[in-house]
């Protein structure tokens, strides 16, 4: 758990991280008492800084342990252990609903995304953010490689494509209004490694990208897909 945190907030405390946050706050709009939940909120980032806008934010997550974390990060703040498929929140409690990098994991994303309708109240907002895992771009000696250990990737998890079906996604559950932004993220230095590592652990193209990485030559990107809409 210690390590996986650890990437976790370097990958959270990246600039473009913190904007593609932001902006994800932006889309959700005025925020000053509203009700958020920020579903798979993780170690509970997101929560701290909604409240920080006014919001009333509560987070849930799957995991105990993450949830132990926020408590212990944010005691300020509300978390809830719950699925992103069952929400312990009663129907039209929230106004704005947020899913941070979460739907890429779950067998049945639709689902989740019916679930943020049900906990909506109407004229909610709902904004869903993630990577489309076979979509990432690293520059490499061996190309061929590369994709098979990124196809691989992407075909380990659950939804690994999920992000490019956002849009449809909330269509079809009877939010209104999609809003669609593709932002790119850009690795040149020690994280793009520890990223990489996520990916694979085949040492041999690993080291490749760590003697890229020693001549900083390492290049990594990841667009990241952001969609906002109505209920």
């Amino acid at each position: 758990m210690s390590s996986l945190l650890a990437v976790l907030d370097a990958m959270e405390s990246e600039p473009a991280a913190v904007a593609l946050r932001a902006r994800s706050y932006e889309l959700l709009g005025d925020l000053s008492g509203r009700a958020v939940v920020d579903a798979g909120c993780g170690s509970g980032r997101a929560v701290a800084e909604l409240a920080e806008r006014g919001a009333h934010a509560v987070g849930v997550d799957l995991d105990p342990e993450m949830i132990a974390v926020a408590r212990e990060r944010w005691p300020a703040g509300e978390f809830h252990v719950g699925d992103a498929t069952e929400l312990p929140l009663e129907t039209g409690s929230a106004t704005c609903y947020r899913a941070d990098k979460v739907l890429h994991v779950l067998d049945d994303p639709a689902r989740a995304v019916d679930e943020a309708h049900r906990v909506l109240a109407p004229g909610g907002r709902a904004v869903l953010l993630g990577q489309d895992w076979d979509l990432i771009a690293i520059d490499s000696d061996e190309p061929e490689t590369t994709r098979r250990l990124v196809h691989a990737k992407a075909d380990s998890l659950p939804s690994p494509r999920v992000a490019r079906r956002y849009r449809n996604l909330l269509l079809d559950a009877g939010f209104t209004d999609p809003v669609v932004e593709v932002h790119t993220t850009v690795f040149t230095d020690d994280k793009a490694l520890a990223l990489l590592g996520r990916i694979t652990d085949e040492e041999g193209w690993l080291a490749e990208q760590a003697e890229r990485a020693r001549r900083n030559r390492i290049l990594v990107v990841v667009p990241m897909f952001l969609v906002a809409a109505r209920r």
